[in-house]
């Protein structure tokens, strides 16, 4: 049973696989963000691994049986979950029960048992399961927050299924399929045309991996040069490398739901600026042609992953204003 749940799906501890007490690059990330937000190797998530199609995929889990909601912490490409656990210690987060997958192919996760590819449908399918798993047992409403390109994958999960989810926070919602959010991912001219080849061009399957620093600008990752560093030397970060046709599948996917046909669950777009990966602007505009509810606000000063107190002030206050407004339980 899925300790923090009040009755959820079969899964167990990390035992024998490597786990983030092993892979402790995610400390060096923490001494850019206000102290309360921090964690340490004695405080942090614990760490579980769920079953899904074959494949053991690791999930980061704070337990609170007595929480009146979940909040589902979904990053993007170049990212794992244990990057966003500062996010959970918001004021208006933290009484919420916390689950971050790393997704196929990212962070201590692998692609998939005797998987040749993975892309973007199999991390969209991955999140409704995880979903569903837990509706099958465990009624409390569940709220997706999704970082960066998180956002597109959390925006992919509730237009296919609204019910699972009761509202979704947002730092980026930006189409990945336009020119100027290519421009921005890429690392110098060279690799915008790489990128855009491998959207359009009608390549065969393709199951190799690529180092992100060929396919992303990495150093996009933070407005703060340390910070930057900090990820371009992480193994599972910028120093990492990503499955091709999960890189590529998400240039081109297309919205599950136009968003003039998407009427829910209410969205709350918290876009930091600068924003180099997700232009603000593009994630705006996106946000515009929704028919659900929809709130927007800005962070100023803030990089790809808002980590400046004020910033993270300014988003710990719209947050809980949003979730009163729609009253969802936190």
């Amino acid at each position: 049973m899925f300790p923090g749940s009040r009755a959820s799906f079969p899964t167990g501890p990390t035992g024998s696989v490597p786990d983030y007490l092993e892979r402790t690059h995610w400390l060096r990330y923490q001494e850019f963000f206000p102290g309360a937000l921090r964690s340490t190797t004695g405080d942090c998530p614990s760490e579980l691994r769920w079953s899904w199609r074959g494949t053991q995929l690791h999930l980061d889990v704070v337990q609170r049986e007595d929480a009146a909601a979940k909040l589902l912490a979904l990053h993007g490409i170049g990212g794992y979950g244990r990057m966003l656990a500062p996010y959970a210690r918001l004021p208006s987060l933290a009484g919420l029960e916390y689950l971050a997958p790393d997704l196929p192919g990212h962070g201590l996760s692998p692609a998939g048992a005797g998987r040749s590819r993975v892309t973007y449908r199999h991390w969209v399918d991955c999140v409704i399961d995880l979903l569903a798993a837990e509706r099958a047992t465990d009624r409390r409403p569940v709220v997706l927050f999704g970082l960066g390109s998180g956002g597109w994958l959390a925006y992919q999960v509730a237009a296919r299924a609204p019910d699972l989810v009761a509202a979704l926070v947002l730092t980026g919602l930006a189409d990945p399929r336009t020119p100027e959010v290519r421009r921005g991912l890429a690392a110098n001219p060279g690799a915008g045309l790489l990128s855009e080849a491998l959207a359009r061009a009608p390549l065969p399957a393709a199951p190799h991996r690529l180092p992100l620093r060929w396919l992303l600008d990495i150093t996009a990752i933070s407005d703060n040069a340390r910070f930057a560093a900090a990820y371009a030397a992480d193994e599972l970060g910028g120093a990492g490398t990503v499955p091709l046709e999960l890189f590529r599948s998400h240039l081109r996917s297309r919205p599950a739901v136009a968003p003039s046909d998407f009427t829910g669950p209410p969205v709350l777009l918290a876009s930091p600026e600068p924003d180099r990966w997700a232009p603000r602007a593009c994630s705006e505009r996106f946000l515009a042609r929704l028919s659900a509810p929809r709130r927007s606000v800005h962070l100023p000063g803030a990089g790809h992953l808002p980590r400046q107190e004020s910033a993270l002030a300014e988003l710990d206050r719209a947050v809980r204003y949003f979730l009163d407004e729609f009253r969802v339980p936190h």
